[in-house]
């Protein structure tokens, strides 16, 4: 049987996906719901607008940065951990600045961000409910920067923050996590390590919980408390493991609530079966938690190594 040569060159192209099929396949921003491709996260963000959707984000280091300003998107690394925003700023604030309704990012490692006001971060939480599972943030002068929203709350699980804050050129410190006036703040299964300035969680969220992570300051540079709660606040501070190191700004204590005035209530703030030592080397006397609120709080059954003071008024 003979073929004609139109059929098999038809054949031909049907196996050959046509140009705008390749360029949407090779985009690495993909909204999962269309399966629509760009080449810029801020593209695919405008496209999502007002509604829901997960933004997919292929492997690979991107200098993109996007600002959200309404709907509930997910931005999700295809692969966990292979995905990295390296150094891209939006606003002059970060990575990504949200502003919509909520946000919830997964598995994408944040780099590299840095403005010259001191404050560039891996995210700016303007309004909003945000949601951090499986995410590194690293080599920033912030990793998580927030406003206020007293309606808002934020969850971290499973997440690193690494050689993050500053204290330097005479600008007001940068930390690892920075929460503003936000309705809650919940830490789970998270690390904290090798900072380079800061605390390295500071919240003034009146309702708090921090559980089962760590704070490895062995490597830290200049670094003040491992959380600072300067506001105040209710809540639990449980199952964690704390080390502080040499190289300090401010050792005087772990954990510091209310130092900086007393907006929110700390009665029963639990702070119970951590673990808290010094680091290998290190010689002082300090404070596991120091209090400036006078609220009675409950401070039970935390290993304390040697050096450690369970509580001081302040």
């Amino acid at each position: 049987m003979k073929i004609s040569a139109h059929i098999l060159i038809a054949a031909a192209l049907a196996t050959v996906a046509s140009p705008a099929a390749l360029a949407q396949n090779r985009a690495p921003f993909t909204v999962a719901e269309n399966g629509q491709g760009f080449y810029k996260l801020s593209d695919a963000v405008e496209a999502i607008g007002a509604r829901r959707g997960t933004i997919a984000i292929a492997p690979g280091a991107y200098g993109d940065c996007a600002v959200q300003t309404e709907g509930q998107i997910t931005y999700r690394a295809v692969v966990p951990g292979q995905t990295i925003l390296d150094g891209g700023i939006c606003e002059g604030k970060a990575a990504l600045v949200l502003r919509g309704q909520s946000a919830v990012v997964d598995g994408i490692i944040f780099q590299n961000q840095r403005v010259p006001d001191g404050n560039g971060a891996g995210i700016r939480l303007e309004r909003g409910n945000l949601t951090i599972t499986n995410a590194l943030f690293r080599n920033s002068e912030q990793g998580l920067l927030t406003a206020d929203d007293v309606s808002g709350s934020i969850v971290i699980d499973r997440s690193t923050f690494q050689r993050l804050g500053r204290c330097d050129r005479g600008l007001s410190c940068a930390h690892s996590v920075y929460i503003g006036d936000y309705g809650s703040l919940s830490v789970t299964n998270s690390r904290f390590e090798k900072g380079s300035g800061g605390h390295y969680v500071k919240s003034r969220a009146p309702r708090i919980t921090v559980t089962n992570s760590s704070f490895d300051d062995t490597q830290g540079r200049t670094t003040n408390y491992m959380i600072d709660l300067p506001a105040g606040a209710s809540g639990a501070i449980s199952g964690n493991v704390f080390v502080q190191g040499q190289n300090k700004e401010n050792w005087s204590a772990f954990i510091a609530v209310a130092a900086e005035g007393k907006k929110h209530s700390s009665a029963g703030l639990n702070i119970h079966s951590n673990s808290a030592s010094l680091a290998k080397g290190v010689e002082r006397n300090t404070w596991f938690v120091a209090d400036w609120s006078g609220d009675q709080m409950r401070i039970a059954n935390n290993r304390l190594g040697r050096g450690l003071t369970r509580y001081e008024k302040r």
